[in-house]
């Protein structure tokens, strides 16, 4: 007896012979990795060697300064003969302090610091406005100052011996008529 051979309808993979070879494509999550970390690499060489964008503010001490002016005052008081060439700077009026808000924000996980060092804000003469608590990535403690209070905000800086000043961003919670200063730790 003879039994009826039947059509495959499904049919296993087909064979292929072990001298046929073909090439396997990676998927684009692989392709796109690979895209990104050669980016990354070409972003890491062009800007290891570049300077930061800010700048770090230096001050001269009480007795650099005092030395500076006592040897400019014991100079010869003759009248120069020569009219100088250079244009005399016209001395700006000292920073009124107590007329110059401050918002303080706290970025650290101080309980109360900002509270603690608007009291040294108001203590030196400035006009404490508020605190508050920052959200967000600051590098370090930074008095931020909106346009026109450059100034304002160096003097700021200099008498809470703050190393950093930035121009205030106004797209965020910086505001736009006072100084801003942004606590990332304790205040000198």
């Amino acid at each position: 007896m003879t039994f009826p051979t039947w059509p495959t309808v499904f049919s296993p993979r087909p064979r292929r012979d072990r001298d046929q070879r073909g090439a396997v494509l990676p998927s684009p999550v692989v392709l796109l990795s690979i895209v990104a970390v050669a980016l990354a690499a070409v972003a890491f060489v062009v800007t290891r060697d570049t300077e930061p964008t800010e700048r770090e503010i230096t001050t001269v001490s009480d007795a650099e300064a005092s030395a500076s002016s006592d040897a400019t005052d014991g100079a010869s008081e003759e009248p120069e003969t020569e009219p100088s060439e250079k244009p005399t700077k016209k001395a700006k009026p000292p920073v009124q302090r107590g007329e110059v808000g401050v918002v303080v924000f706290n970025n650290t996980s101080i309980a109360g610091l900002a509270g603690e060092v608007g009291s040294q804000v108001s203590e030196v003469g400035w006009n404490f406005v508020a605190a508050d608590n920052w959200y967000g990535t600051v590098l370090s403690t930074t008095v931020y100052y909106p346009p026109g209070m450059k100034r304002e905000g160096r003097q700021l800086a200099l008498d809470l011996g703050i190393q950093r000043v930035m121009p205030a961003d106004l797209d965020s919670d910086m505001s736009a008529e006072n100084l801003t200063l942004i606590l990332t730790g304790d205040v000198g």
